[in-house]
């Protein structure tokens, strides 16, 4: 296994895999509330065997190149995680994606974390465009995805049912040579 460091706070990323469901459940029941303020995560990973089916999906998906995910550990406790939630080498797009407990929010680590999986997405694997869909009222992740140097390409007004009310979703994204670009200046 690899970890990557985040920076000098003590916080890495590293694989998410089915064998660490049990530690994946207990970040779950962590942040259970304040994750899924936005996303419905926490309403399926509820159990052991709900935790294992969640990350066995994604290494299923890794196995396919069709998505990953990252856990976010922040002094050997895992806070959150980052994925590749959808991942098209053959167009050239993918969509990342990420949460947090409410302990570890304002500290950079999504934007760390997720500028590394742009990183590798464009100049490894060649990515073309990279989105991000977030909940309209999810301003933290739009604050996000702005700092990354996205541009909103649009709403999706009433989108998806959550939890028995419909939410707008934007999306945003940056291409390639525009990542290229910032980059440049960082």
């Amino acid at each position: 296994m690899f970890a990557v460091s985040l920076g000098d706070d003590g916080a890495e990323l590293r694989p998410l895999e089915p064998w660490q469901a049990e530690e994946f459940l207990a970040h779950m029941d962590r942040g259970r509330e304040y994750i899924g303020t936005h996303i419905a995560l926490p309403d399926f990973a509820t159990d052991l065997t709900s935790a294992r089916a969640f990350l066995q999906g994604y290494a299923d998906k890794t196995a396919a190149d069709a998505g990953r995910i990252y856990g976010i550990w922040l002094d050997d406790t895992l806070v959150g995680a980052v994925i590749f939630r959808t991942f098209e080498p053959a167009q050239g797009n993918c969509e990342v994606g990420c949460w947090l407990e409410e302990a570890a929010v304002g500290r950079g680590l999504i934007t760390r974390a997720i500028t590394m999986l742009i990183d590798w997405a464009v100049d490894v694997r060649g990515m073309h465009r990279v989105e991000w869909v977030a909940s309209a009222e999810n301003t933290a992740s739009t604050n996000v995805a702005r700092r990354l140097g996205m541009t909103r390409d649009g709403v999706l007004r009433e989108s998806y049912l959550y939890r028995g009310v419909r939410h707008d979703s934007e999306i945003w994204a940056v291409l390639a040579d525009e990542w290229r670009a910032a980059r440049v200046g960082r």
